[in-house]
């Protein structure tokens, strides 16, 4: 899109006006677990390339078999506390 203004000194100046679209990124989360050491490794992928790599602390065997049936939003939630560290 192209605007013209003309000025007092009847200079014309044209500018152009870019858009900038916002593209909305596919992202996913998959968690493996670690059955011996009790945690889960957490990969977060944009746009189907991996993005950043977490894992959780050791947990309880309780805990463990809970968080098994996590959803990927559970464990978007799971990324907003701080039981686990970056790989």
């Amino acid at each position: 899109m192209q605007i013209s203004c003309i000025f007092e000194y009847r200079k014309e100046l044209t500018l152009d006006i870019k858009l900038k679209i916002m593209k909305t990124s596919n992202e996913t989360i998959k968690a493996t677990p670690n059955y011996s050491k009790r945690t889960f490794t957490i990969r977060k992928f944009i746009d189907g390339k991996l993005f950043s790599k977490y894992r959780t602390i050791p947990m309880s065997q309780e805990e463990f078999d809970s968080e098994e049936m996590n959803t990927e939003n559970d464990w978007k939630q799971f990324l907003k506390s701080d039981d686990y560290y970056t790989v």
